[in-house]
């Protein structure tokens, strides 16, 4: 028994309701970007893991002041219950944010208000899918994504990614093999702007064509949006949902202006609309109406477009930093540079694991999430990704050079003995916990 297993059947003989547990339970998995954080928020740490925005640029002390005042003014609304279907004002105001991604057709009942993303895409799973429907996906995905899928027992098929984007002839290719093996395909989910963690963006030639095939097979779109108004440039693309009203789209308030509002939405036909709005309702019973009233009070108050202007020119800055960087150090590897967002998918040499070779780097002061983490099957030890969106150009080349040392380490064990020093996926885990246990000698 592997020093994995014996973990596990400890664990398990000392839980009394080990016996108890729904078949869903068991193949629920931990995201391997949240096992990370106790270890990458240590200030020793240059942490290129966890797609955090950088929020200092703020107005909090301002915000505040507006605050305190819609709490004078609407205290007993904002801490009362609220509507499955989310504040109407809020549902109003994100009509003006879909607009600058071409999308007009929208009325305030189109809209529902979620606790976030990961909660909208509970929700669209939850009233679409069955155990052992399929849904596509990018390859690699969104590991938020995955967890949600995975807690539903669906099968998640791969489509192909390249650096524009999802592939059409993948898209069409998936769904016929996937019908010969007698499979229902459910949906679509697709991340297509500045994608998460591949870090392209869909042409705009393509997503035409990935409609007409949805359409062809009737196959729903499920677009998710966070990053679409993070262009570097300014430049923002026509939704999927500008271009078809059956889409379902998905945004939020998270990557923009505060994480943890825990505010999104989702806009969506009639009859998916009914339903999700039940399930939210069976599911939370209402979102949180004191972070719409906050993200309202925002929206309000302040030129929130020359916010994001400024949060596109900052993230630019360090994506110019981060590019340079491993153009420098480590010109082995491979990328593609992105237009917005937040990540750099990074591929590293053959022969090299980033999963194994990452409690290592911890040990260099340096966090990234290996690339297994965005695959259903243990695919992508040959990626890492590495985030530019909280550290300062200047930790962010700090970062890069620490993260360089640690692959020129593995390389040369490669060069040296034909193999990298790999552990079995279930030591490596273990030892990633190990460290993550640690007590910080440092920390008071």
């Amino acid at each position: 028994m592997s020093d994995s297993e014996k973990l596990t059947s400890k664990v398990i003989k000392n839980d009394p309701w080990y016996d108890s547990y729904a078949d869903r339970a068991e193949v629920m998995r931990a995201s391997e970007i949240r096992a990370l954080f106790a270890v990458a928020s240590r200030p020793e740490v240059v942490s290129l893991a966890g797609g955090m925005p950088y929020l200092e640029y703020m107005p909090f002390k301002e915000l505040s002041e507006h605050i305190a005042k819609m709490i004078v003014d609407k205290g007993d609304i904002a801490w009362q219950y609220g509507s499955a279907q989310g504040d109407p004002h809020l549902r109003e105001s994100v009509l003006e944010i879909m607009k600058l991604e071409h999308i007009h057709d929208v009325q305030p009942d189109d809209v529902v208000i979620t606790n976030g993303s990961q909660n909208a895409l509970d929700l669209i799973t939850r009233i679409m899918c069955n155990p052992g429907d399929v849904i596509l996906a990018e390859a690699p995905n969104y590991v938020g994504a995955l967890g949600v899928f995975q807690s539903f027992q669906v099968d998640v098929v791969n489509v192909q990614l390249d650096e524009n984007g999802l592939i059409p002839e993948s898209f069409e290719q998936a769904i016929i093999e996937q019908r010969k093996l007698g499979k229902k395909v459910k949906f679509l989910y697709t991340v297509p702007n500045f994608h998460n963690p591949a870090g392209v963006t869909l042409s705009i030639e393509r997503r035409p064509r990935i409609i007409e095939i949805a359409q062809k097979y009737h196959v729903l779109i499920v677009e998710d949006n966070p990053y679409g108004l993070l262009g570097f440039d300014g430049q923002t693309y026509p939704a999927l949902r500008s271009m078809d009203p059956n889409i379902v789209y998905l945004s939020s308030f998270s990557k923009i202006i505060a994480p943890g509002m825990r505010v999104a939405w989702m806009v969506a036909p009639p009859g998916i609309r009914h339903k999700l709005v039940l399930a939210n309702e069976a599911s939370i019973l209402c979102p949180s109406n004191m972070s719409q009233f906050t993200i309202t009070t925002y929206l309000d108050n302040f030129d929130w477009k020359k916010q994001i202007n400024q949060y596109r020119g900052m993230y630019k800055e360090r994506c110019e930093a981060m590019d340079s960087s491993l153009r420098e150090l480590m010109p082995y590897c491979t990328w593609n540079k992105p237009k917005g967002g937040f990540y750099i998918w990074l591929r590293i040499p053959d022969g090299l694991n980033s999963r194994a070779m990452l409690p290592r780097a911890i040990t260099a002061k340096v966090a990234y999430v290996a690339g297994t983490g965005f695959y259903m099957n243990g695919e992508g030890s040959d990626h890492m990704r590495l985030s530019f969106c909280y550290p300062t150009p200047e930790r962010i080349k700090e970062g890069i050079r620490r993260l360089a040392s640690v692959v020129d380490a593995e390389r040369k064990t490669v060069e040296l003995f034909g193999t990298s020093t790999v552990q079995t996926p279930q030591n490596s885990l273990r030892t990633e916990q190990q460290i993550l246990d640690t007590p910080d000698p440092s920390a008071k």
